[in-house]
């Protein structure tokens, strides 16, 4: 029998992360981070979980796939590996994998049918060749990639960078799926201990990631930083990037800097005395970012004439900095794919495998980001019919779910909405999202002291009807993914302050009925009660935890959280009165079974 599909799997590996995206003739099939299924936040290590996610959602095995493209950014895989048979790096490849990791097929493997590439490579593909564009030119800004001597594509001559330089900042022109490197920006290896970590490297993305360690004590909390930044005070620390001639500088981390958050296990973040001083650091490293970023791309239009932009890479998350490129760099559009960071590594992968290997055309624009499987109504009914959620919740089938979800979210009802595919990347855009009314400024605190459990100072973002946006929000661009960040009109600030922050912004994703006639027809109704075509919109976890992606993780959370109701497919889940009877027994002994699992010794 003829082989009907043509399949390439793009990976990202070892490090945070990880995650698969398969192809199928050149279209994303499925795409999956591993944080997603294991539950454990940017979760490391090998990548059986996530393969096999990817191939049992298509209905194949590894056989049936033409390619496998792969990338590490610490060293190429092949060589990653070769040193994890040896080394032990539980970050990388902890003891409880490496059973696995031994047996796999991709392990160690060396074929023309497996590669690797560079990192901002990779990345690069993940941003122009999945975008509406033909031409244009692609921005990468991340905390740090790959070894100047691990990098494949060709870069201008005149680079004098040394060979263990690390990438910072790349830029490219594309046309077709010719990809040209135009500029990278390298960091130089340091002294001292530490050295090789990337938050103390001299880079636009490594500084950001520096502050934001020093802050939060976690390098990956660069989303609280750029949150934090508004309520900082302008120019009360120097500045920590500047631009001199077209050349990055990075002053050194100095004693300066001698109030950083150590965790003491008792001690308040928010009451700690150095807030005043983190947010105006936060301030500061927000400002020089966007400064810096604004001066690269209008060198990039400057240099190209390029109407168009692409980014990605951890800085194209940064959704205030890529409000100010969309309204300031000159460019006429602006894309930036939902997956921007170290999960969409794997579609850049899988891309330069259908591109440039395979030597096949560009035909997929990525105008959604529902690549996750399908759960189906019987997985739902099967959880929902377990002993210890049949007690505590009350089940309703409706026949019109968006008018009846409508109905309860103007009541001030805080939502756990669950609906076909999950999305791929890391901000909730509508199919796994705790949704409510954001016509009540108290609806924050609600969010955040409820159910999410994280600082009052995080903003929450809206969703709005697409065809609304420009009435509502300044600014003239599409934000599908919630990727820019746009003040908000002033004569609609008082009506939607939830989703408002201190600054006037708003982290906005239009949702249009083609992509998700669902949550489309949600917002229409919720309109029609109350004449505001916009919802407050949040991932479906708490913090520390990743987004909700089966039947199973919604129903956990919505019965250990202030969700008031679970709307999943066509079903409203609701609690019940034994439900204030039940969940405070089953917290005691989830408790307990933690304490025990923590100190029980190993056999």
């Amino acid at each position: 029998m003829p082989k009907k599909h043509t399949y390439v799997l793009g990976l990202n590996t070892y490090d945070h992360d990880v995650s698969a995206c398969l192809l199928r003739d050149g279209a994303i099939a499925f795409a999956i981070a591993k944080e997603r299924i294991t539950r454990a936040k940017h979760a490391s290590g090998f990548y059986k979980e996530v393969i096999d996610y990817v191939l049992e959602a298509e209905g194949i095995t590894l056989d049936d796939v033409d390619l496998v493209v792969r990338n590490c950014y610490i060293l190429p895989v092949p060589e990653m590996e070769e040193r994890l048979v040896y080394f032990d790096a539980p970050g990388f490849l902890p003891d409880f994998e490496r059973g696995d990791a031994a047996k796999h097929p991709l392990y160690l493997k060396h074929s023309d049918k497996v590669v690797t590439i560079s990192h901002h490579l990779a990345h690069a593909y993940s941003a122009f060749a999945v975008s509406p564009f033909e031409e244009g030119v692609v921005m990468i800004v991340d905390g740090v990639g790959s070894y100047r001597s691990d990098v494949m594509e060709s870069f201008p001559a005149e680079d004098t960078a040394t060979p263990l330089a690390r990438e910072s900042e790349s830029y490219y022109k594309f046309n077709g799926t010719t990809l040209e490197c135009l500029k990278k920006v390298w960091m130089e290896p340091d002294r001292g201990f530490l050295s090789d970590e990337f938050y103390n490297m001299p880079g636009l993305g490594a500084l950001y990631s520096r502050a934001s360690t020093y802050i939060f004590g976690d390098w990956n909390k660069c989303g609280e930083l750029m949150g934090l930044a508004p309520y900082g005070r302008r120019d009360q620390v120097k500045h920590l990037l500047e631009m001199h001639d077209g050349k990055l500088e990075v002053p050194h981390w100095t004693a300066e800097f001698k109030q950083p958050y150590v965790f003491d296990g008792a001690a308040n973040w928010e009451k700690n005395p150095a807030m005043r001083h983190w947010e105006d650091l936060a301030w500061r490293t927000q400002d020089d970012t966007e400064n810096v970023l604004l001066a690269r791309a209008r060198w990039l239009r400057e240099t190209t004439g390029a109407k168009n932009l692409t980014m990605a890479g951890g800085v194209a998350l940064n959704c205030v900095a890529n409000g100010r490129l969309a309204r300031e760099a000159g460019f006429e559009n602006v894309w930036i794919q939902p997956a921007a960071g170290d999960d969409g590594i794997a579609i850049g992968c899988a891309y330069y495998g259908w591109l440039e290997i395979l030597k096949q055309r560009r035909g997929f624009v990525m105008d959604h980001a529902y690549v996750g499987r399908r759960y189906s109504d019987r997985d739902v009914a099967k959880e929902l019919q377990k002993f210890l959620v049949k007690i505590q919740a009350d089940v309703v089938r409706s026949d019109n779910v968006c008018r009846d979800t409508a109905k309860l979210l103007a009541d001030q009802k805080v939502i756990g909405w669950f609906q076909d595919r999950s999305e791929f990347g890391p901000r909730a855009l509508g199919n796994r999202s705790l949704i409510a009314d954001p016509r009540k400024a108290e609806m924050k605190d609600i969010l955040n002291s409820r159910v999410k459990h994280r600082q009052a100072f995080r903003p929450f973002a809206p969703i709005v009807l697409f065809e609304r946006m420009k009435e509502i929000f300044e600014g003239e661009e599409d934000s599908p993914f919630m990727l820019i960040a746009k003040p908000v009109r002033s004569e609609w600030r008082d009506k939607i302050p939830a989703i408002v922050h201190v600054d006037g912004t708003a982290r906005v994703q239009t949702v249009r009925e083609e992509t998700n006639p669902m949550l489309y027809r949600l917002l229409k109704e919720f309109e029609a009660l109350t004449g505001v075509p916009v919802l407050i919109n949040t991932s479906f976890n708490i913090k520390g935890e990743p987004i909700v992606e089966t039947p199973q993780d919604a129903v956990n959370c919505f019965l250990t959280t202030g969700v008031d109701h679970l709307v999943i497919h066509d079903t409203i889940v609701s609690k019940n009165r034994m439900y204030k009877v039940v969940s405070p027994v089953l917290n005691v002994y989830a408790d307990v079974r933690t304490l025990v699992a923590s100190t029980a010794q190993p056999a």
